[in-house]
Protein backbone atom coordinates (compact mmCIF):
# COMPACT_ATOMS: atom_id res chain seq x y z
CA UNK A 1 0.00 0.00 0.00
CA UNK A 2 1.37 3.51 -0.84
CA UNK A 3 0.83 6.02 1.41
CA UNK A 4 2.31 9.19 2.79
CA UNK A 5 3.31 11.23 5.31
CA UNK A 6 2.88 14.95 5.49
CA UNK A 7 3.03 17.77 7.95
CA UNK A 8 -1.13 18.49 8.67
CA UNK A 9 -3.28 21.22 7.12
CA UNK A 10 -6.31 23.28 8.14
CA UNK A 11 -8.02 21.75 5.59
CA UNK A 12 -7.19 17.93 7.02
CA UNK A 13 -9.21 19.14 10.24
CA UNK A 14 -12.75 17.39 9.61
CA UNK A 15 -11.26 14.41 8.61
CA UNK A 16 -7.96 14.41 11.66
CA UNK A 17 -11.37 15.01 13.49
CA UNK A 18 -13.19 11.82 12.61
CA UNK A 19 -9.78 10.13 13.50
CA UNK A 20 -10.09 10.91 16.63
CA UNK A 21 -13.33 9.71 17.26
CA UNK A 22 -11.95 6.66 16.25
CA UNK A 23 -9.33 7.08 19.06
CA UNK A 24 -11.55 8.05 21.58
CA UNK A 25 -13.79 5.53 21.85
CA UNK A 26 -11.14 3.34 22.72
CA UNK A 27 -10.01 5.32 25.67
CA UNK A 28 -12.34 5.39 28.39
CA UNK A 29 -10.77 8.65 29.95
CA UNK A 30 -11.95 10.66 26.52
CA UNK A 31 -14.83 11.17 24.22
CA UNK A 32 -15.32 12.51 21.17
CA UNK A 33 -16.18 16.15 20.82
CA UNK A 34 -15.72 17.56 17.38
CA UNK A 35 -15.84 21.19 18.71
CA UNK A 36 -13.05 20.60 20.99
CA UNK A 37 -11.13 18.30 18.70
CA UNK A 38 -10.89 20.61 15.82
CA UNK A 39 -10.10 23.69 18.55
CA UNK A 40 -7.54 22.07 19.64
CA UNK A 41 -6.36 20.72 15.87
CA UNK A 42 -6.05 24.32 15.44
CA UNK A 43 -4.28 25.62 18.37
CA UNK A 44 -1.45 22.89 17.36
CA UNK A 45 -1.74 24.11 13.71
CA UNK A 46 -1.10 27.29 14.28
CA UNK A 47 1.61 27.12 17.00
CA UNK A 48 3.84 30.01 14.97
CA UNK A 49 6.61 29.08 17.99
CA UNK A 50 7.30 25.59 16.10
CA UNK A 51 6.69 23.45 19.36
CA UNK A 52 4.24 21.22 18.35
CA UNK A 53 3.43 19.44 14.99
CA UNK A 54 0.78 17.73 13.49
CA UNK A 55 1.52 15.01 11.28
CA UNK A 56 -0.84 12.93 8.97
CA UNK A 57 -0.79 9.98 6.74
CA UNK A 58 -2.28 9.89 3.26
CA UNK A 59 -3.56 7.60 0.77
CA UNK A 60 -5.67 8.51 -2.52
CA UNK A 61 -6.20 12.09 -0.54
CA UNK A 62 -7.43 10.24 2.62
CA UNK A 63 -6.38 11.18 5.99
CA UNK A 64 -6.06 7.53 7.40
CA UNK A 65 -3.70 8.19 10.37
CA UNK A 66 -2.26 10.88 12.18
CA UNK A 67 -0.11 11.75 15.36
CA UNK A 68 0.75 15.06 17.04
CA UNK A 69 3.92 15.63 19.25
CA UNK A 70 4.46 18.81 21.79
CA UNK A 71 7.35 20.17 23.30
CA UNK A 72 7.78 19.80 26.80
CA UNK A 73 10.72 21.02 29.16
CA UNK A 74 11.69 18.34 31.14
CA UNK A 75 14.02 19.29 34.67
CA UNK A 76 15.00 15.43 34.93
CA UNK A 77 16.41 15.96 31.18
CA UNK A 78 17.47 19.66 31.65
CA UNK A 79 15.98 20.51 28.33
CA UNK A 80 13.81 20.28 26.18
CA UNK A 81 11.86 16.50 25.15
CA UNK A 82 8.66 15.66 22.99
CA UNK A 83 5.02 14.40 23.72
CA UNK A 84 3.71 12.43 21.36
CA UNK A 85 0.36 12.44 21.73
CA UNK A 86 -3.38 11.07 19.17
CA UNK A 87 -1.44 8.12 17.56
CA UNK A 88 -4.39 6.76 15.06
CA UNK A 89 -4.77 4.55 11.98
CA UNK A 90 -8.10 3.63 10.41
CA UNK A 91 -8.60 0.54 11.50
CA UNK A 92 -9.09 -0.65 7.62
CA UNK A 93 -5.60 0.15 7.48
CA UNK A 94 -3.82 -1.00 10.40
CA UNK A 95 -0.78 -3.18 9.87
CA UNK A 96 0.50 -1.71 6.81
CA UNK A 97 3.14 0.47 8.36
CA UNK A 98 1.32 3.54 8.40
CA UNK A 99 2.16 3.92 12.77
CA UNK A 100 5.80 3.10 12.12
CA UNK A 101 6.01 5.89 9.54
CA UNK A 102 4.38 8.09 12.02
CA UNK A 103 6.02 7.59 14.55
CA UNK A 104 9.77 7.91 12.40
CA UNK A 105 8.68 11.06 11.41
CA UNK A 106 7.75 12.21 14.87
CA UNK A 107 11.36 10.89 15.88
CA UNK A 108 12.88 13.19 12.85
CA UNK A 109 11.17 15.67 14.49
CA UNK A 110 12.19 15.53 17.56
CA UNK A 111 15.89 14.87 16.53
CA UNK A 112 15.72 18.67 14.59
CA UNK A 113 14.29 20.48 17.54
CA UNK A 114 17.17 18.54 19.46
CA UNK A 115 14.71 16.85 22.30
CA UNK A 116 16.31 14.55 24.27
CA UNK A 117 13.26 12.48 25.32
CA UNK A 118 10.04 11.57 23.56
CA UNK A 119 7.33 10.21 25.89
CA UNK A 120 3.58 9.17 25.13
CA UNK A 121 0.40 8.07 27.80
CA UNK A 122 -1.36 5.10 26.16
CA UNK A 123 -4.66 3.71 27.47
CA UNK A 124 -3.98 0.78 29.97
CA UNK A 125 -6.67 -1.55 28.50
CA UNK A 126 -5.86 -1.43 25.05
CA UNK A 127 -3.63 -4.40 24.11
CA UNK A 128 -3.08 -3.86 20.28
CA UNK A 129 -1.51 0.12 21.03
CA UNK A 130 0.51 -1.69 23.77
CA UNK A 131 1.92 -4.60 21.35
CA UNK A 132 2.77 -1.94 18.78
CA UNK A 133 4.52 0.47 21.03
CA UNK A 134 6.62 -2.30 22.61
CA UNK A 135 7.32 -3.83 19.11
CA UNK A 136 8.69 0.25 17.73
CA UNK A 137 11.23 -0.05 21.25
CA UNK A 138 9.23 1.87 23.64
CA UNK A 139 9.76 0.70 27.39
CA UNK A 140 7.21 0.95 30.29
CA UNK A 141 8.71 3.27 33.72
CA UNK A 142 6.99 3.46 36.96
CA UNK A 143 5.57 6.82 36.64
CA UNK A 144 1.85 6.48 36.60
CA UNK A 145 -0.33 9.73 34.81
CA UNK A 146 -3.10 11.29 37.00
CA UNK A 147 -5.22 14.56 36.10
CA UNK A 148 -7.17 16.97 37.72
CA UNK A 149 -9.55 18.62 35.40
CA UNK A 150 -9.98 22.64 35.93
Amino acid sequence: MDFSIRPARAGDISQMCALLADLFSLESDFSPDRKKQARGLKLLLSDASGSSAVFVAEHDKEIIGMCSVQTLISTAEGGPVGLLEDVIVRKEHRGKGIGKGLLAEVVRWCTRKNLSRLQLLRDADNEPALKFYARSGWAGINLVCMRKML
